[in-house]
Parts: structure tokens; sequence; C-alpha cells
């Protein structure tokens, strides 16, 4: 990379975890045998689909396959602290990236094509890291049977009984949240919110052609003014009506979000080699997910 980044030696999950997500996990924990259904049923049955997926339709990262991708995934694991995952490159026309880890097996991440098009290769890397951020804080448990229901959601319509569509719309404010977590870990690996800020741009509105013509601070400027939508009783019920079925914030909102971080104390000190030491536990034990 252009400059040198501070590796985060000891770096634990909940040093850099949104208040957000830990408030939102305190709540799923409240739901009786989620956990129990995720490594048990859910996980080995997802686990051994997308695996298979990967491994027959996807090009596997390493020293000898693409190996600026290799170098990318690399840099980012030595500064989150976290053992490098697989990471596959997959041909589609959705620009997007996803995470799968179970406990005991060895977690991957993969790229769309169409993602690494857009991106200059700071920002491929902030993507990685942001799936990485999902390893890093145990996301996993909670993100399968999000990906599980809103999956079974679109085949069977009718499938939200009371119950189902109560625990949906907790699992999706909690996966939210947890966005908010994983472009902290994007921005420890870059070390810099106008990469993480561009990718959220990009993501918005970007294709090979748009993407170099981009303004990133009009579109900070953009993020500015969907705050002000909520000076408003109704344009805070609009915003919440929009929000409540999404998988992730939108992005201004995380472009808003990760501006506010950078120039937080608690993020300088990360950076200086405070804070780093908490109790959470950082190893990867299930799930996958979108960037």
């Amino acid at each position: 990379m252009s400059f040198f980044k501070t590796p985060l030696i000891g770096l634990k999950a909940d040093a850099f975890r949104h208040p957000l997500d830990l408030e939102a996990t305190k709540s799923l924990k409240q739901i009786p045998g989620l956990d129990l259904m995720v490594r048990n049923w859910l996980g080995p049955m997802v686990e051994q689909v997308f695996y298979v997926e990967n491994i027959a339709s996807s090009i596997l990262v390493g020293e000898n396959q693409l190996p600026d991708l290799h170098k990318l995934l690399l840099e980012a694991c030595k500064i989150l602290d976290i053992e490098p995952p697989q990471l596959y490159v997959r041909q589609h026309p959705v620009p997007n990236a996803y995470t799968f880890a179970m406990r005991g097996k060895q977690p991957f991440v993969v790229l769309h094509t169409s993602l690494i098009d857009i991106l200059t290769p700071e920002e491929i890397q902030a993507v990685i890291a942001h799936e990485l951020g999902h390893l890093k804080c145990d996301h996993g448990v909670y993100l399968t049977p999000v990906n599980i229901l809103v999956l079974a959601a679109a085949i069977v319509p009718n499938i939200g009984t009371i119950l189902a569509q109560a625990i949906q719309v907790q699992l999706l404010e909690w996966v939210r949240c947890a966005e908010f977590t994983c472009d902290r870990a994007a921005l420890l690996a870059t070390q810099n919110p106008k990469v993480v800020m561009s990718v959220l741009m990009k993501l918005a509105g970007g294709s090979p052609i748009l993407a170099p013509q981009l303004n990133l601070d009009a579109f900070v400027a953009q993020a500015r003014a969907y705050d002000d939508i909520s000076k408003t009783e109704l344009g805070e019920m609009v915003k919440a009506a929009r929000t409540a079925e999404l998988t992730h914030p939108v992005p201004v909102l995380r472009a808003r979000e990760i501006d506010r971080w950078a120039s937080s104390t608690e993020y300088q000190s990360l950076l200086q080699g405070h804070g780093l030491k908490d109790t959470s536990d950082a190893s990867p034990k299930g799930g996958w997910r979108n960037w």
C-alpha cells in the first residue's frame, strides 16, 4: 500500500464494536433456541452448500492466483489481528461481497467480479476488511438465520407466521447495526475514512464508467441532507418504513457514521495502541454475510 498502517496487535472485537451492535445483540440473545438452531441445523447444511458452490464456481485466491488480492487480504488480517480466511472471486453481475464461517471450519470471503470492477485496490481492501469484521466479531451466529429467513420469504411468500415475522424483524434490526461495526473494521484496516466512504458511494451509484467521475465531498453532503429528513415527524416515519426490511443501513447513513467515528478519540486511541484489550472472543464461529 502507499503508506504505513499501524498493525493493531491484540485488537479485540469489543474495542471497535458499534454500541447499536452491542444493544441489538443483547436483544437477539433473548430469542430461545436461536443459537442452537444455527449451530446444529442451519449451519452445517448451509456451510456445505456454499463450500461446494465456491469450489465449483469461483476462483480461490492465493500466492499463485491473483496474488495482488492475496496481499490485500494478508495485510488487512495483520492489521486486524485475525487469521486469514480463504478468499474467492466469483463471476457475478451484482456488486457484492459476503462471508461464511462455521465453528471448526475454514472461513471464507467471496468477492463478486462486478464489485472489483468499480473499486480501487485500497477500496477492495476496505471491503475485505469489512468482511473480516464479521469474523472478528462472531457475527455468524445470527447472520445465518437472517439469510435463511430472507431467502425463505422470497421463495415461499406465506412463510411469515407471527413468530417468524417477529424474529425476522429483530434479526434485520441487528444485522443493520452489525454493518456499522464492520465498516469500522474497514476503517481500522485502511486507516483512511475517505476510502471506506468511497466504497459506500460506489455501491450506491457506481459502475465501471461512472465510478471515476463520482465526487466524494458531494456524497458526504448528501449524507447530511439525509439527516435533515429526521427533523420532521413525517420524515422520520418515512425513513423508518424505508429501512425496516433492509439487511443493510442505507449507504449515506453508513458514510456519515464512519465519518463521525474517524474523528472520534476512540478511533485515534486504537491507532495509538490504547484500548486494545477486552474480554470478547474474536474467533470466527459461524454464518455468512454480504457487504
